[in-house]
């Protein structure tokens, strides 16, 4: 078994660097994204200037711009997202390979502890990504999603790291499976809708420059990319999900305290931070829902509630010592 955990750790770290390469190709991609708008502003303006010099309209400035360079806008390539999203899939694979082999080591699921956690809640996130894929094209994101799976991987991999022992008592129940990995699944969702809504602020913040008439709107990837209204309806429709999830996962979690504590509840700092998350995520829905909270207001509300899934998991787990003080690091 400590030849599994072992090569639990190779794989790990392998994925870790995978992860950023993949990072990298996606940043690049950005990067390209923002040059090539530029280079079409500035084809643009001269064909508008040759246009409007000869006696044309200046309305077929586009397609001559389009035509000059040689480009296609409705068949973007972005070899740089599918160079970035083909890592994202070997790492994963890597990803899940470490935490099938944690797992078989351990003798039970590989989830805990606070490294395992982390582990599985980082490779549910990478899934998600990539099944979200397969329908919609999400690759704008990739930078977000995939350097976040990177620091949180790098962190607990450093810092987080534990050996495997043996289960604590109140550990040893069924709803270690369903109650740990459905905070997982949830928090995923989180991550995705999280990284909309930061894409929404920078997308609304372009749309208002756009409308004030700037001359710089800010980063030039922002213009192939859907408009706000598009992400902030994503964003929502991910955190319902994910707010269905948490839900279960307070839920599975009294559950579990009377069977493990002879109670449901109990005000453990970690109960309690659970409860934050879902009223600020039950506030999300509700607001955007009834009270008609749309733009940056429900972005910001979408930020505030995955920090305070971060904030749960990191400060909460190391710091606050309660019954749910299994991060395996005291």
């Amino acid at each position: 078994m400590a030849d599994l955990e072992s090569l639990s750790v190779v794989l790990m770290w392998t994925a870790i660097a995978i992860y950023a390469l993949a990072f990298l190709a996606y940043a690049f991609d950005l990067a390209s994204r923002s040059a090539k708008t530029a280079d079409a502003k500035l084809e643009t303006a001269k064909a508008k200037q040759l246009i409007t010099a000869g006696g044309g309209s200046v309305a077929d400035a586009g397609d001559v711009a389009s035509a000059a360079s040689g480009t296609e806008e409705a068949k973007p390539r972005y070899v740089m997202a599918r160079i970035g999203t083909s890592l994202t899939v070997l790492g994963w694979l890597f990803h899940l390979g470490a935490t099938v082999t944690r797992g078989i080591a351990d003798g039970h699921v590989p989830w805990s502890n606070l490294y395992e956690f982390a582990m599985v809640g980082t490779l549910l996130i990478v899934a998600v990504y990539l099944i979200v894929l397969t329908r919609l094209d999400v690759r704008y994101l990739g930078s977000f999603i995939i350097g976040l799976v990177v620091v949180l991987l790098g962190l607990t991999s450093t810092s987080f790291y534990v050996a495997i022992t043996p289960l604590a008592e109140p550990l040893k129940s069924a709803w270690l499976v369903i109650h740990v990995f459905v905070a997982s699944l949830s928090t995923a969702l989180f991550a995705l809708a999280f990284a909309l809504s930061v894409m929404q602020l920078l997308q609304m913040r372009r749309e208002r420059l756009i409308v004030e008439g700037a001359a710089k709107t800010g980063p030039g990837f922002l213009r192939t990319i859907p408009d706000s209204n598009r992400l902030e309806s994503l964003a929502y429709r991910f955190t319902v999900v994910g707010f269905i999830a948490w839900t279960f996962t307070l839920m599975a979690g009294a559950i579990w305290a009377q069977d493990a504590w002879g109670r449901f509840w109990g005000f453990d700092v970690k109960e309690t931070w659970t409860f934050i998350i879902w009223v600020l995520y039950a506030g999300y829905i509700h607001a955007r829902a009834t009270r008609g909270w749309r733009g940056s207001r429900s972005a910001w509300l979408s930020i505030v509630g995955f920090a305070a899934v971060l904030f749960n998991f990191t400060i909460v787990n190391v710091f606050f010592k309660g019954l749910h003080s299994y991060s395996g690091l005291s």
